[in-house]
């Protein structure tokens, strides 16, 4: 079977109706729906739509609290830590954000991280957000389960512990680098195994030190880090900065939300905003940035190249694609939805579709 081409509004109406439904105030879940979908627009299929039945097992187990109370907890001039009381993480961090946007217009740059929030999506989304007043955005999340153990060790005390950075242009594309400190995030191996695709090798590696490509064993094995050490090194220091410096859950604390539906994650996030305008004039560092961006992509090539990727190029591209011909979601993923749907007595995506 091919893949069903959804709207971007049909797919962001699917969520935000079945966000009500598991009891969000209709603020909340068009918020959520708004930021899912984003995710699948953009390509990061791993942290969109595909999350939904997991959200719902755990919004139903108890396990999230749809109706918060999303509060500063520590506040300074350029900082600020967000509670965000167990809430859905798209809205604390959306909350975190805001923040952070608003207190480098003051400060020039700000930080604010959070504790008590949750999966979140994709890192860029958040990286991205100041991009629209000209900002530079840093996110840095703990993972929601350990898929990655200490350097030369077997016990999983690190997760993949994203990092993204989204630097503005002027006529160019923005950069937008978002990546997970191991080969491969965890969400794409849950995307391999519902397309029934094997894993390049690479990503993932058997307690015996034996590459494991079946996505469907994932859990016989962990994510190989980015670089060897250096990428364990990393995550280390990311789940520092967004877990353990806002009182979130880090190493052995960190709940597998794969596996427990029902306990408080604690999950970690923070976000840094940096306003150029407080190192000179906007519209000349975006425009050294395009030229950056020109020297880089018209760069000679190794044979056999056919073009020089900028990160977040092809991101954009598929966004492009995506708000054109659909967002393609795979067989299976329509059918865990249509039960999904079932579940909670809202429309199908496709019945969705149809009333847009």
């Amino acid at each position: 079977m091919s893949d069903t081409r959804v709207q971007l509004q049909a797919l962001q109406a699917f969520i935000t109706r079945a966000m009500q439904a598991l009891g969000l105030p209709d603020d909340d879940a068009a918020t959520v729906g708004r930021l899912m979908a984003q995710a699948d627009l953009q390509g990061s299929d791993g942290h969109g739509v595909i999350r939904l039945p997991q959200y719902a097992r755990r919004i139903l187990a108890g396990g999230v609290n749809t109706r918060p109370t999303i509060r500063v907890a520590q506040e300074r001039a350029a900082t600020a830590l967000i509670d965000g009381d167990n809430g859905m993480g798209h809205l604390v961090m959306q909350r975190a954000t805001e923040m952070a946007i608003e207190k480098a217009r003051t400060c020039g740059m700000a930080w604010v991280g959070s504790q008590f929030s949750n999966h979140a999506g994709p890192a860029s989304l958040y990286a991205r957000m100041p991009l629209a007043h000209d900002m530079i955005g840093l996110y840095f999340a703990v993972g929601n389960a350990n898929h990655l153990p200490p350097w030369g060790g077997l016990d999983m005390l690190l997760s993949t512990n994203p990092i993204a950075v989204a630097v503005p242009a002027l006529h160019e594309a923005p950069i937008v680098l978002d990546m997970a400190t191991t080969v491969a995030a965890y969400g794409k191996v849950k995307a391999k195994a519902q397309r029934g695709e094997m894993m390049p090798e690479g990503w993932m590696m058997d307690r015996k030190g034996q590459p494991l490509l079946d996505p469907k064993r994932s859990e016989e094995g962990f994510l190989m880090p980015i670089g060897g050490y250096k990428g364990y090194g990393l995550s280390l220091v990311v789940g520092l900065l967004a877990g353990t410096l806002n009182g979130a859950a880090m190493g052995k604390d960190v709940i597998d939300f794969n596996h427990d539906d029902a306990s408080v994650t604690n999950t970690g996030q923070a976000i840094a905003v940096i306003d150029p305008a407080a190192f000179g004039d906007v519209q000349d560092f975006k425009a050294r940035v395009d030229e950056l961006i020109r020297d880089i992509r018209n760069s000679e090539r190794m044979p056999g190249v056919e073009r020089i990727w900028l990160p977040g190029e092809q991101s954009e591209a598929k966004r492009q694609a995506y708000l054109r011909d659909g967002i393609a979601l795979a067989p299976a993923l329509m059918q865990q939805l249509d039960k999904v749907a079932a579940q909670l007595k809202v429309p199908t995506l496709l019945e969705t579709a149809q009333g847009v």
